[in-house]
């Protein structure tokens, strides 16, 4: 078997990207100029990233866990520059009832690792959980509609798997048994992508917690792309490759080194860009506040093996910072992060936590405002076991400001409404009502804290936070003074993701009174 030796380099090119940028730190990211961006591409969360290339448009998808639509699918021109366009699952329910808003009990697992793939004029994801088995769903477009999820494996234990075609239209889809060594199989696949055939199963690789699995083509060898971790070393990029799909896949090769200091990246999609060259849509897999972002990486094949990032001290590569962008003149796109509520529909950037209870919001009720009705959480005073709570992702950038505008005049005695933070942890600042009386009140990890009473209809809820994840609240009564309140709060990771902004609503005592929200600002 091939296999370069990690040890004797780690050390030596760690220290040279180190000098570079202090992880977190960085005061810029993504395109600086016509010809020219930096590392991440996007901060913020979007773990677990698989990338193709369709004719001269770029999709990739990130997974979501307990959020809903799950399975983000994002869209590109330059691989740099990126829109969300939708999410693949939309009714995590199809999944098992633990998902949604009457059990909510899968924080941390849900939607996992996935893969996106084009075959036949249409687009298919390919995604696992780790208690109901890996399922597949396929759309005419990126952007949907995605139809109803197929069950390929009811199996509880398997994580991250890929498919692909060979040159005589066959499908193969590969998955890991982390229960069991993490061994990694192949199987044959149906024609329609529906179900595979278990007797087919074929060992290809095994051990050291090898998973983040992808299958590509290049010249006369399928590749597979995964990661590796020894608890000494790190976490790291390897490949495997044959000639044939129903091979051995025997030899093996790293890829890249486990940039510890630069958080692990480890785990995407390696395209053609429109420049001709290689690259390496990549998150790093260590998680902090702001999740598990997303960095470009240039690859280079080296004796028809994917070579990632910085070569120059050695023939395995480390992390890099910046690079010519892959396309120039292209319209910049961006995600949308604020929202008018204008739409009878939500923004692709929003996510409920966990599948919500439909009846309970409303696009249309009050013309461009968003209604959130109140219900009792599965549990009191637990923003974890309340459901419609509505999310979506923070950055890490150097300064950050959301601001809503609600409409509480419709509150009923036990509704507690607001704006938040959460991942593993969780936070807010919202109004809180008691006979008949509101006041403001902020929340952190289920204790609570009250202020003045609030008279007025309409209040403005603002939290602020930089590149140190240290979020202080404010309020306003009239939408230009704001006063701080409370204490700051320090954003965290947990259940797998970073940190979350989102808008709440519940009430502990009864299914009575509701929200409305004007919009959703995020300068």
């Amino acid at each position: 078997m091939k296999r370069l030796s990690i040890i004797a380099l780690s050390c030596t090119l760690s220290a040279v990207v180190t000098a570079q940028v202090r992880w977190g730190e960085w005061n810029q990211w993504g395109q600086q100029t016509d010809s020219a961006y930096c590392n991440p591409v996007l901060p913020s969360d979007y773990s677990d990233l698989d990338c193709i290339r369709v004719g001269n448009d770029y999709y990739a998808i990130s997974s979501t866990m307990q959020f809903s639509p799950g399975m983000t699918v994002l869209h590109s021109t330059d691989l740099v520059n990126w829109e969300v366009v939708g999410n693949a699952v939309t009714d995590l329910t199809q999944i098992g009832p633990e998902l949604g808003w009457q059990r909510m009990d899968r924080y941390g697992r849900g939607v996992w690792a996935g893969s996106i793939r084009y075959h036949n004029n249409r687009f298919y994801v390919f995604f696992g959980t780790p208690e109901e088995g890996y399922f597949v769903t396929s759309a005419p477009e990126a952007a949907g509609p995605w139809e109803p999820l197929t069950c390929l494996m009811a199996d509880a234990g398997w994580d991250d798997c890929t498919a692909i075609w060979d040159d005589k239209g066959r499908g193969y889809f590969l998955g890991t048994c982390f229960r069991d060594n993490c061994k990694t199989y192949m199987f044959r696949m149906a024609d329609d992508c529906k179900s595979i055939d278990l007797k087919s199963a074929k060992l290809i690789n095994e051990g050291n917690h090898r998973e983040a699995n992808k299958l590509i083509r290049h010249g006369k060898y399928y590749y597979l792309i995964f990661s590796e971790h020894q608890h000494h070393l790190g976490r790291y990029v390897m490949a495997k490759r044959d000639t044939k799909l129903t091979g051995d896949f025997k030899e093996e090769i790293q890829l890249l080194l486990p940039c510890r200091e630069s958080n692990e990246p480890n785990q995407g999609g390696i395209v053609e860009g429109p420049d001709g060259n290689w690259y390496f849509f990549t998150h790093h897999g260590s998680g902090d506040w702001s999740g598990r972002i997303a960095s470009l990486l240039p690859v280079e094949w080296v004796d028809g093996w994917p070579m990632i990032g910085d070569r120059s001290n050695g023939p395995v590569g480390s992390m890099v910072w910046q690079g010519a962008m892959p396309a120039t003149g292209q319209k910049k796109l961006s995600i949308a992060r604020s929202d008018d509520f204008d739409n009878a529909t939500l923004s692709p950037q929003w996510q409920w936590n966990y599948q919500p209870r439909t009846e309970m919001f409303s696009l249309t009720e009050r013309a461009g405002w968003m209604r959130l009705y109140a219900f009792r959480p599965l549990e009191p005073n637990n923003l974890f076991k309340a459901g419609n709570t509505l999310t979506q992702r923070t950055w890490r950038t150097q300064s950050n400001c959301v601001t809503v505008k609600i409409d509480i005049t419709h509150m009923a005695d036990g509704q507690h409404a607001g704006l938040c933070h959460f991942s593993a942890e969780s936070s807010g600042l919202g109004i809180v009502q008691e006979e008949g009386v509101r006041y403001i009140e902020q929340h952190i990890n289920g204790r609570y804290h009250r202020g003045e009473p609030i008279e007025q209809s309409y209040v403005w809820l603002q939290t602020r936070w930089g590149l140190d994840g240290m979020s202080t609240y404010y309020y306003s009564l009239d939408g230009d003074h704001f006063i701080p309140f409370g204490h700051p709060y320090r954003m965290v990771w947990g259940h797998y993701r970073g940190d979350r902004v989102g808008i709440y609503t519940f009430n502990n005592q009864a299914e009575k009174g509701w929200i409305d929200v004007d919009y959703l600002h995020y300068h």
